[in-house]
């Protein structure tokens, strides 16, 4: 049985059927922060992505090789999926905007874009979808989680954990803690070790599981 790789960065996923304008965005998002699950040039590829990846978020370009576009593929993820999704494209037609409304997008960016504007609106992008999300769910709370925990969480693995499930990067938690970005690293893995996660969207979900028990 091959086991999923632990990842303690926000997961993205690439839609771009460009391929040196894809390897420029992952340029920007491999880091500490972020890192890219994949690329998908076209929408065929993409839902095999979303199927295998289970990114945290997606960028998306709205012209698209083949009969989807990027739009169409937003649709589809919204039926399927519970996921932030950006567009990052060269039109800003009316007709354009207004279909891309109708999908709900988390961001909306033109080309040409740079790196502070793209990592700027991933995580505004993911905070907001993480804060309406956990609407509908409990709160979560240690002592509850740890009942069904063989390795319980430490309360400060619990901090962090709650850093990440209302949708805050690593940089970020490590601010708001006073340590460094490798500490929240450390601590990640060890909650996911417990949480039996490998991922930010599986560890969110198992919180989530827990909490509805």
């Amino acid at each position: 049985m091959v086991t999923a790789p632990v990842t303690s960065e926000l997961k993205i996923l690439i839609v771009e059927d460009e391929p040196l304008i894809a390897e420029h965005i992952a340029t920007y998002l491999n880091n500490a922060d972020f890192t890219v699950s994949g690329i998908a040039y076209d929408d065929e590829e993409a839902r095999n992505q979303l199927r295998v990846t289970t990114p945290d978020a997606v960028i998306l370009d709205i012209n698209l090789d083949g009969d989807t576009d990027g739009i169409q593929l937003a649709d589809y993820i919204n039926k399927h999926y519970s996921l932030p999704f950006l567009f990052l494209t060269s039109y800003a037609d009316r007709d354009t905007l207004e279909r891309a409304k109708k999908v709900e997008p988390w961001g909306y960016i033109v080309k040409p874009f740079n790196e502070k504007t793209l990592q700027a609106s991933l995580e505004i992008a993911i905070s907001n979808f993480a804060h309406r999300a956990n609407h509908a769910v409990p709160e979560i709370h240690l002592d509850k989680i740890n009942k069904y925990l063989l390795t319980p969480l430490t309360p400060r693995e619990f901090e962090v954990l709650q850093h990440i499930y209302s949708g805050q990067t690593n940089h970020q938690i490590a601010q708001a803690l006073f340590v460094s970005t490798n500490t929240i690293k450390r601590h990640i893995n060890n909650a996911y070790l417990s949480l039996g996660a490998t991922s930010r969207s599986t560890a969110i979900a198992r919180l989530r599981e827990l909490m509805l028990k």
